[in-house]
């Protein structure tokens, strides 16, 4: 959600019930992030007091612990003034003082991962969750199954574990559940929305895509992540003969990593074709709650009598 996840969305997700969660490089300037933080901890701390039987979502921002990203120290001195109530680390694992500093206030830590190596140096680590970037998802993602990904950490991790990867539906929530995922984790659902941070035409594109229109490659960033083929073709690239990237190379010092991939070429996950509208996230969540409460009852109805006793 680089360059998408906005104050206007992640209050929008979180006055909807659900975790709004932001990279902390969207804010341009570090002072940035700082008012960001002040301003929509201020706006939900008032909107709990006036409503204090609804269920408001809390904050969660995103770190990359890359060894270039300069303002990572900074960021999180930032995030820890601020009590952010979940850190999301990506990347790299975190370096321990990071995870004591989060839980010496009461936060948590998920990390990113998409394999099980890495979901090991997580939990060695100390985090508290994991999020499983399982093939098909927008952005930055692996290539395991979800039912292999989930399945191999289920086998030494008990704790939090969402799953990240085409997930477009309350449908897919549910199945996530009944793979072994405790959460959903939604990206591209969130980019074709009303309050995000995307141009227009990535909005649209979203909504014109299928699956098939997502294609693979390390080329823009150095790290494999899955894009919109039509942004690839609008920058006169071939999407189907496109170079190797070099890791090596990949750069946050200067709060971005090759701005070409995120100005002109649109990240998305393969759930863009079950995407058909851009509605405000609250349509969003209310959506996704319907189809899961569907989705849960028509499960129930198929399972034999005895089953359910």
């Amino acid at each position: 959600m680089f360059t998408v996840s906005y104050p206007e969305l992640v209050l929008a997700q979180c006055e909807a019930g659900i975790v709004g969660s932001f990279p902390a490089l969207n804010a341009r300037q570090p002072e940035l992030l700082d008012e960001w933080l002040h301003r929509m901890n201020e706006s939900l701390a008032a909107l709990r007091a006036a409503n204090p039987g609804r269920i408001v979502g809390p904050l969660a921002v995103n770190q990359i612990s890359h060894s270039s990203n300069v303002r990572l120290a900074q960021d999180m001195e930032t995030c820890i003034r601020h009590r952010v109530p979940v850190i999301i680390s990506s990347l790299r694992a975190p370096v321990r003082e990071i995870v004591d500093a989060v839980h010496g206030y009461g936060g948590i830590i998920l990390h990113d991962v998409i394999s099980i190596r890495h979901a090991e140096k997580a939990l060695e680590a100390g985090v508290d969750g994991l999020i499983a970037v399982a093939a098909g998802a927008g952005g930055h993602a692996g290539r395991m199954s979800p039912f292999s990904l989930i399945g191999e950490i289920r086998r030494i991790f008990d704790g939090p574990l969402a799953l990240s990867g085409a997930i477009a539906t309350g449908h897919a929530l549910l199945a996530a559940q009944v793979m072994g995922a405790d959460f959903g984790y939604i990206g591209t659902r969130f980019i074709a929305s009303a309050e995000a941070n995307a141009s227009d035409d990535y909005k649209a594109a979203i909504v014109r895509a299928r699956g098939g229109d997502i294609v693979y490659s390390n080329w823009f960033s150095g790290v494999h992540g899955n894009y919109l083929r039509e942004s690839i073709e609008r920058a006169g690239l071939d999407p189907d003969n496109l170079p190797e990237g070099d890791k090596a190379r990949m750069s946050f010092a200067d709060g971005r990593s090759k701005a070409k991939a995120w100005k002109d070429i649109w990240g998305a996950g393969q759930g863009v074709g079950q995407i058909d509208d851009l509605p405000a996230a609250r349509v969003i969540v209310d959506r996704l709650a319907q189809e899961y409460a569907a989705a849960k009852e028509k499960l129930m109805q198929s399972m034999p009598s005895e089953a359910l006793a």
